[in-house]
């Protein structure tokens, strides 16, 4: 039976009156465009409630791979670097810059229904569980609202001073500065506040770094940020559109994955240059030169898809046959990911060239799923290996898959996919995640200047995604800074803009890979963090 069209609203708790153990939970409402939500799993009908929206098809863009593109992710979220989504045609007849729109005014109060999802400073958008950080963030919003910048800049700075590790205040802090000294450039960065909020904050960080060092570089015009939650109920879509009837010169943000592309054919449609989570940066030289390639989201898309796990698959199959002598593996993944699918196939491809045998394949997502009884079916068939290839919205399966595991001795190595790199598998898992090998498009090592500067900023340690997104940033500005309005933007960035590429490996030619151990260099609340693997 062929699924209804359009997109649907989840927020993980069922409205149909059936019960679905093997899903997450509840979590903010979510536009799903597959028969199942990419967040808590629930399928399209337990949503009978919801009114869907009909959506566009497929869609033809030019695209750029910033930096040199490795990977991308085509179902779920996630944020493997960042390509240029540059819109070669405007059928639309609207302006490249909206006449309407004036810099002074926020977007928030212009928006037509997210005004809650949006912010220049003007409200919090990320939960501060602190209550005097929280009653001082309110403070300092109220008077970013009133237009009052003296008294923003004071409470934002001592947010900032009292904790270096919210990107969020910061870059609120440089927004009214910027406000202050008058006439800022916009960008937007789109993020999943609420449905994955360390990640949000992993990405916001390689923004706001950017943003502080372009604005105490005495630019034209300072850079300020809105920061947008893409989890509004109203869809990405219609964030889209507030975006583009607005001042906002260019866009960072949004997923590969099919809620992402109807707002990516708006951008397009428009005129507005978006920087989408999609590729992975692997610059390791002084600097790199931003060209274009004018391709189809499907045809460049599924090329750099395929390159990326084509590298994955290598990376970890080659580690397993150096970890586990003659490794019989478990494959684990999920269905209702494109992404971890894929992967899977690569996988059951490349683990034989290096010795290795697959015994099983198990199906995370499919109908009873029990990690305890998958983790007795991977040793029954003789594994001694398991690769968990499966996506973000799978975290909670793969710490109860490494419980399981821990609990069903001896345990059997596990390895896993750049999916897995969350602060959840380090707190949920402890113990049982010890030893654990993920494959990720990035990872720091103690002669990384770039790893120094940002763990000196943010007071701890910074991730792939922070890394990358500050490169993605960097190119943006710069193109901003030089262009002046959307069509010069996205003029300069087909033309190619210099910048200084800050990530540490090339995993274009092989993903780098990292293990779980004990230690204090972790997220709040775990007693594991991850070590760079070097050497296989």
């Amino acid at each position: 039976m062929a699924q209804p069209s359009g997109s649907w609203i989840c927020d993980g708790t069922p409205k149909n009156g059936q019960s679905y153990p093997n899903a997450s939970g509840a979590h903010p409402p979510y536009e799903n465009f597959g028969p199942d939500c990419v967040v808590c799993g629930l399928p399209r009908e337990a949503m009978a409630a919801a009114s869907p929206r009909a959506t566009g098809g497929t869609f033809p863009v030019a695209l750029v791979a910033l930096l040199i593109a490795a990977a991308g992710l085509v179902g779920g979220i996630g944020y493997l670097g960042y390509r240029l989504l540059l819109g070669d045609r405007n059928p639309t007849g609207q302006p490249t810059v909206n006449a309407n729109a004036d810099s002074r005014h926020l977007i928030s109060q212009t928006s037509s229904r997210n005004s809650a999802y949006i912010s220049q400073g003007e409200k919090i958008l990320i939960n501060e569980p602190n209550p005097q950080r929280a009653a001082l963030k309110q403070e300092a919003a109220l008077a970013f609202d009133q237009g009052n910048w003296a008294a923003a800049i004071a409470k934002y700075q001592a947010l900032v001073d009292a904790d270096p590790n919210d990107p969020e205040a910061r870059i609120y802090l440089n927004n009214a500065q910027a406000r202050q000294a008058g006439q800022p450039m916009t960008m937007a960065a789109v993020v999943p506040i609420g449905s994955s909020p360390d990640t949000a904050k992993e990405i916001l960080r390689g923004v706001a770094q950017h943003q502080t060092n372009f604005n105490a570089s005495a630019p034209n015009r300072a850079l300020e940020v809105a920061i947008v939650n893409e989890n509004s109920p109203n869809g990405v879509t219609s964030l889209a559109e507030d975006l583009i009837n607005s001042s906002v010169q260019g866009v960072l943000g949004h997923g590969a994955d099919a809620n992402s592309r109807a707002a990516l054919q708006r951008y397009e449609q428009a005129g507005m240059a978006a920087l989408s989570p999609l590729t992975t940066s692997v610059t390791t030289g002084a600097g790199t030169t931003v060209k274009v390639q004018t391709l189809s989201l499907s045809q460049k898309g599924q090329q750099l898809l395929e390159t990326y796990l084509d590298n994955a698959a290598n990376t970890l199959a080659k580690m397993a046959a150096k970890t586990v002598p003659n490794p019989k593996v478990a494959l684990i993944y999920n269905s209702d990911s494109p992404y971890s699918n894929d992967l899977k196939t690569k996988l059951a491809v490349t683990l034989p060239r290096f010795g290795a045998s697959v015994v099983q394949e198990i199906d995370a997502a499919a109908a009873g799923f029990n990690a305890s009884q998958a983790m007795t079916t991977a040793r029954q068939a003789g594994a001694n290996t398991a690769i968990l290839a499966m996506s973000r919205a799978r975290v909670n399966d793969a710490v109860a898959l490494a419980i399981a595991n821990q609990t069903q001795p001896p345990p059997i190595q596990l390895f896993g996919s750049d999916q897995l790199y969350t602060p959840d598998l380090l707190i949920k898992g402890d113990s049982a995640i010890n030893g654990m090998i993920l494959a990720v498009p990035w990872s720091t090592s103690p002669n990384d200047p770039f790893a120094q500067q940002a763990a000196q900023a943010w007071r701890g340690q910074i991730s792939w995604r922070t890394t990358t997104a500050y490169d993605a940033t960097q190119a943006l500005a710069r193109a901003m800074d030089q262009g002046g309005d959307r069509a010069a933007t996205q003029q300069l960035l087909r033309q190619g803009v210099q910048i200084q590429g800050q990530t540490a490996s090339n995993s274009f030619d092989q993903v780098p890979l990292v293990q779980a151990v004990p230690g204090t260099g972790g997220p709040r609340g775990s007693n594991y963090q991850f070590n760079s693997l070097t050497g296989i």
